[in-house]
């Protein structure tokens, strides 16, 4: 009998201990899986740049064109990045162009588009202005016989619809959002306390915070701790106390940042400074979108940012471009979505990281300028 009440504790504490082990965060098969398929993403969205994939024909280049590229904000450097892409690529097929700054108001991008309209333009490129925001200046363009490409105008690539936007021009934000949320998980080993931070004028920021939420929510050992909708336009004034006051708020449950766009943390810094967080710990900032000159900066020094879904925006300036032709011509626009990139620590050097850009290695102005026939 006492051979057997010791046979029976020794099986209740074995089951016990089992119970424990699968009520522990990422001890189970599934939170396993889950981490393993996001570090096997990762792997994948910070290997070196592969060949072109986009398109290799198109109809030649349209002669005497002229183009506006009506910028949402100038200070932002995705919306900064494209305009400089697109304007390298208006000079290679022959075009005039000319850049307005909407200063990041809702006020100044209206402006800033009927400035643009009065122009008499060929075509306008919408740098990051949202196509609903701006729905009635985007129909006035039209009906004058101007034609419209975004980019970031909406939360999907590819015609925009219920508007007169011919292409929108951007990398997959659900991907974005993917690889900026799977390397928290990643890194964090399924464990990681998140606040994301979004726009909410931006449909396209709406579609990345929910995205990347998303993904955290499936991790059952992380913790989605909020979402803060605080606008782009405004972060110096509003970045700094807001990360006091999570921190405050969050203590050391907050380990993970994921902003749409890396302008959140250009005034970050000196909070994480004052409460004695080294520009290597956590909580750890990851940017989906776009790969600012400072974000690559702050990655390579590893301070107070650890990774950005960074997107090609020379290479989207071309596209934007290409895409224009191919609506002059009366075809349909490309199709092309370039794949996401995430930049690290790691891969820093790499793919145009080397001067603070992602500008894959990949031929893509050749490319684009054998379809032009220039």
């Amino acid at each position: 009998m006492e051979r057997v009440n010791k046979l029976t504790k020794v099986l209740l504490g074995m089951c016990m201990a089992m119970m424990i082990v699968a009520a522990m965060p990422g001890a189970s098969l599934a939170d396993e899986a889950y981490v393993k398929m996001a570090k096997d993403y990762i792997k994948k969205a910070t290997a070196p740049g592969a060949a072109w994939d986009g398109p290799t024909s198109g109809p030649k280049a349209a002669a005497g064109k002229s183009v506006v590229y009506v910028s949402a904000d100038q200070r932002n450097g995705g919306a900064l990045g494209v305009g400089q892409g697109a304007e390298e690529a208006a000079k290679a097929i022959g075009w005039k162009f000319r850049v307005i700054d909407g200063q990041g108001t809702v006020s100044g991008r209206t402006s800033a588009l009927n400035q643009a309209i009065a122009t008499k333009p060929d075509g306008i490129i919408l740098g990051t202005v949202d196509a609903k925001e701006q729905a009635a200046a985007i129909e006035a363009a039209a009906k004058n016989g101007i034609k419209i490409v975004g980019w970031h105008s909406a939360a999907e690539a590819g015609p925009v619809k219920g508007t007169p936007v011919f292409s929108n021009v951007t990398t997959d934000p659900l991907e974005v959002a993917k690889a900026a949320a799977y390397y928290a998980v990643a890194d964090s080993n399924g464990t990681a306390g998140v606040i994301i931070f979004t726009d909410s004028v931006y449909a396209v920021a709406i579609a990345k915070s929910d995205a990347m939420a998303a993904v955290i929510k499936k991790c059952s050992g992380c913790t989605m701790i909020n979402i803060e909708d605080t606008p782009l336009s405004d972060t110096a004034a509003r970045m700094p106390q807001l990360v006091t006051s999570l921190l405050q708020r969050h203590g050391k449950k907050w380990t993970y940042s994921m902003g749409v766009n890396d302008l959140y943390y250009d005034f970050a810094a000196p909070s994480f400074q004052g409460a004695g967080i080294a520009g290597n710990g956590f909580p750890r900032n990851i940017s989906a979108g776009d790969g600012s000159g400072s974000a690559f900066q702050r990655i390579r020094k590893n301070s107070y940012q650890v990774g950005t879904v960074a997107e090609p925006l020379n290479l989207h300036g071309w596209q934007t471009i290409d895409e224009m032709n191919r609506a002059f011509a009366g075809q349909k626009d490309s199709g092309y979505v370039a794949p996401v990139h995430l930049f690290t620590p790691a891969n820093i050097e790499h793919d145009g990281g080397a001067k603070n850009t992602y500008d894959p290695d990949n031929g893509y102005r050749n490319q684009y300028k054998k379809i032009w026939g220039k």
